[in-house]
């Protein structure tokens, strides 16, 4: 067996496999793929980066379209139309020469469209059946496209 490793030691390939020569070419083969994986990973961590720095521009631009929005319904509030048009509704004052009506809501609701009128309204109007059958009805529904959203 110690003859058999000293032959395959000896051997010709083996010689030039271990030549100093090559050893070095071997180290500078191992430095070259360190520097090589290095490289790979500086630029994913860049792609990273940047991907992250990406959506935070995107966020920041929405952040600022509904701090534009929130201005303009601010100075909206401040109107003078929205003033009078929130004393109406909510004070029910009216202007000069006008007459106020109330009306109750049961009677106003009677000649709406009631597929106009919010579900809220109605909650108490819905049928009795189980979550079972509601969602069996609604994924019926949706697979044969005749209810594409529910408001």
């Amino acid at each position: 067996m110690l003859q058999r490793v000293k032959n395959l030691w000896n051997h010709r390939r083996v010689k030039q496999l271990t030549d100093p020569r090559n050893i070095g070419l071997y180290i500078f083969l191992i430095v070259v793929l360190a520097i090589s994986w290095s490289a790979v990973k500086t630029v994913q961590t860049n792609y990273e980066l940047q991907k992250q720095i990406s959506t935070l521009k995107q966020q920041n631009e929405v952040l600022k379209l509904q701090n534009q929005n929130t201005d303009l319904q601010n100075k909206y509030l401040q109107t003078d139309q929205y003033l009078e048009l929130a004393a109406r509704q909510d004070l029910g004052l009216a202007a000069p020469g006008e007459q106020v009506m109330l009306i109750s809501k049961d009677a106003a609701l009677k000649y709406v469209d009631q597929s106009l009128v919010p579900k809220t309204e109605f909650a108490s109007q819905e049928d009795k059946r189980s979550g079972y059958a509601k969602n069996f009805e609604a994924w019926r529904n949706f697979l044969l496209g005749r209810q594409l959203r529910q408001d």
